[in-house]
């Protein structure tokens, strides 16, 4: 009788314990969750999804309406086509272009077409600050300019505080890192699982890609900078962290690749192999196709690993938040979505920025497990 009782009692703790542990663990999950989404998202919209980091200052030259109407209506200048409003600076800020607009047609200094869009700001008309003139006098000058044939030229600024280069950034680091890491790691996968013998040099190099996934990512960070960005002359560019970032990635690419190829079964190698095929039409006609679902998932991980990497990538890519126009040198540094939070965070201290860049990362990643989710339930079933 007592024995049961102090198993009953031993029973009731340890679920105690474990829902305890449990409940821990969710609230601190929820915890954490709820406090990035509470901060970061007031300050997610359109414009911080798809504006550039910096203000962009820019002269343009418009060829202005000629129209006879000098009067104002509704903040509307006719001889811009435009609708413009007081920000808080003082300048006009643009809130609504016509169809003809002037503007739309507007040229730098070079000649080239510079297609002024709303929310973009005038501040300065010719040699004259715009917050100097009130409604009013602006109307008037470029309403009288416009009579007169004359070419303006204005000071635009387009305002920045946006995260599109760090999106597109991202989305190149992972399409270069997967392009060299996927190939590599899946042939290496099949190597290991169909051809190696087993033996002292398969023990070896099954011990060293062990040894690389539980390598921190700082580390290959270090390499990449000394390797890629000094040696071999790359400077920091999203080559040299995409390159640092595939060598990350392999250990889990050739893990994930290998657990799937050894789960097809063997009667599918024997059977290909009874119909004249070769080794190696067997491998990449019937292996390979059976483990696909394994490889996608592979693939997908490695997707969610290179979203949420910064270590590695501060030291190679870069931290400059524009969209890269080249693999190397000066104009192809460029930061991602988590080496731009990281920059935010530590120098500037902006919080809310930080968060709302964590949303979109939570976001991404949760939507890349469910994808990997789905991918493996569907393949499951259909097998």
């Amino acid at each position: 009788m007592e024995k049961n009782r102090s198993r009953i009692i031993k029973d009731a703790i340890g679920k105690i314990v474990l829902y305890l542990a449990s409940g821990i663990s969710v609230m601190t999950l929820v915890v954490i969750i709820g406090f990035v989404f509470v901060k970061g998202l007031p300050g997610i919209n359109l414009n911080f999804l798809t504006r550039d980091w910096q203000d962009k200052t820019t002269f343009v030259k418009v060829e202005l309406v000629n129209i006879e109407d000098t009067g104002l209506a509704d903040s509307y200048i006719a001889s811009l086509g435009a609708y413009v409003k007081k920000d808080a600076e003082g300048n006009y800020s643009i809130t609504k272009l016509q169809k003809d607009s002037p503007l739309i047609d507007a040229k730098n200094l070079k000649g080239d077409a510079y297609e002024v869009k709303a929310d973009d700001v005038i501040t300065k008309v010719v040699a004259t600050n715009a917050k100097d003139l009130t409604l009013e006098d602006l109307n008037k000058e470029l309403n009288d300019a416009a009579m007169n044939g004359e070419t303006l030229k204005l000071k635009v600024t387009r305002p920045g505080g946006g995260i599109k280069p760090m999106i597109v950034s991202t989305l190149y680091i992972i399409l270069l890192s997967l392009a060299i890491a996927a190939p590599i790691g899946i042939l290496s996968a099949l190597y290991l699982t169909e051809y190696a013998k087993k033996g002292k040099i398969l023990g070896l190099i099954q011990f060293a890609i062990q040894m690389l996934a539980g390598i921190p990512s700082i580390i290959y960070g270090l390499f990449g900078m000394l390797v890629f960005v000094q040696m071999f002359k790359m400077q920091y560019s999203i080559l040299a962290g995409a390159l640092t970032l595939s060598i990350l990635l392999l250990p889990t690419i050739i893990s994930t690749t290998s657990e799937a190829l050894k789960a097809i079964p063997k009667g599918y190698r024997e059977s290909s192999l009874g119909l004249g095929a070769t080794k190696l039409q067997t491998n990449f006609k019937v292996v390979l196709p059976n483990a696909l679902p394994g490889i996608l998932v592979a693939i997908i991980l490695s997707i969610g690993r290179i979203v949420g990497e910064s270590a590695a990538l501060i030291w190679t890519a870069g931290t400059i938040a524009q969209i890269p126009s080249s693999l190397t040198g000066n104009t192809a540094s460029a930061a991602t979505l988590t080496t731009k939070l990281y920059q935010i965070l530590k120098e500037e201290g902006d919080v809310a920025t930080a968060c709302s860049i964590a949303v979109i990362i939570i976001l991404l990643i949760w939507s890349l497990n469910l994808l990997s989710k789905w991918i493996t339930k569907r393949f499951t079933v259909k097998n």
